[in-house]
């Protein structure tokens, strides 16, 4: 089965060090959590409330019981029952992360979640990560529904471990962030900016789905165009306003992320690697790579990049 755009995107980032954990606080208190970079973490809300606030991010979210979310972004955050108190930082609250632990601050008793931590690899994984919306914060009925056994699943691995709950966290972690982002996928709103918020689009998907399906095809503004069931400077002006940037700048760094996962996680030669990302020349390949991924490929693949 063909990866979708979205799954594609994951597949790269290569979630991996997964950590699943609760935290329970009571009363009032204030944590800032700055050391996320190059990290995604999934959260859900078992009971009480919090805001949270988002470096970057002109709003604060209320979270509330039953809520789910992923900060996808790396940003630093924090979490609080009033934002108007002084945060204290994680690292005095939290030990080493440990599998499975439960963290109380305060006594707890006023605010549960539990949350899981994914480490992504990979030379790009900045550029990567930021395809994706800072935040998505699931709060419908109807939406949650759809995470619960994941959550319940997950709670019952907490609280009464058994052999293998481990790799049993890992998993229900990673069902957690794909269904999350699905569903925010298909509930995102009109407006944004990115492409989390194309691929979100019923036309701009079309065109989107086609680049990932045949990265290597010369595709003109026409074709995609077509794909997506619009005239060529109708679809142009709209892709840009959706996504920040234009088809042909999407298309041609979506072949270098390509390109840069084979140069470091393969043997193939760059003259392989410059045919299968859609040019004939070795050389009109690196002057591409070095002006998306800021190197050549030769020094990409001799290890910068690698895992």
């Amino acid at each position: 089965m063909p990866l979708d755009p979205l799954s594609e995107v994951l597949s790269l980032l290569k979630p991996r060090s997964c950590m699943s954990a609760g935290f329970e606080a009571g009363g009032a208190w204030s944590i800032r959590f700055a050391d996320l970079r190059e990290r995604i973490k999934c959260y859900a809300v078992i009971s009480g409330e919090c805001w949270l606030a988002v470096e970057g991010v002109e709003e604060p979210v209320r979270l509330k019981a039953g809520d789910s979310l992923v900060l996808p972004s790396g940003r630093p955050v924090r979490m609080a029952s009033d934002l108007a108190l002084p945060a204290v930082d994680a690292s005095t609250v939290f030990p080493p992360p440990r599998d499975g632990l439960v963290v109380s601050y305060n006594g707890g008793g006023g605010f549960f979640l539990v949350g899981s931590r994914f480490s992504v690899s990979g030379n790009h994984a900045g550029m990567l990560l930021g395809m994706l919306p800072p935040i998505v914060h699931i709060r419908r009925d109807a939406e949650q529904a759809a995470l619960r056994w994941s959550i319940e699943r997950m709670m019952h691995e907490f609280r009464e471990p058994q052999p293998g709950g481990a790799l049993i966290g890992q998993h229900l972690a990673h069902m957690m962030l794909v269904q999350t982002l699905r569903i925010h996928l298909a509930e995102a709103a009109e407006g944004g900016a990115g492409w989390f918020f194309a691929l979100a689009d019923k036309q701009l998907s079309l065109a989107i789905n086609a680049i990932h399906a045949r990265p290597a095809h010369a595709w003109t503004l026409q074709e995609l165009g077509e794909r997506a069931g619009m005239s060529r400077s109708s679809f142009a002006a709209k892709f840009k306003q959706a996504a920040g940037e234009t088809p042909m700048e999407y298309l041609a760094r979506w072949r270098m992320l390509l390109a840069a996962d084979r140069l470091a996680n393969s043997n193939d030669a760059t003259s392989i690697i410059a045919k299968a990302s859609g040019y004939e020349s070795e050389s009109t390949f690196s002057t591409a790579f070095k002006r998306v991924m800021g190197l050549p490929p030769r020094q990409y693949g001799r290890g910068i990049g690698a895992v």
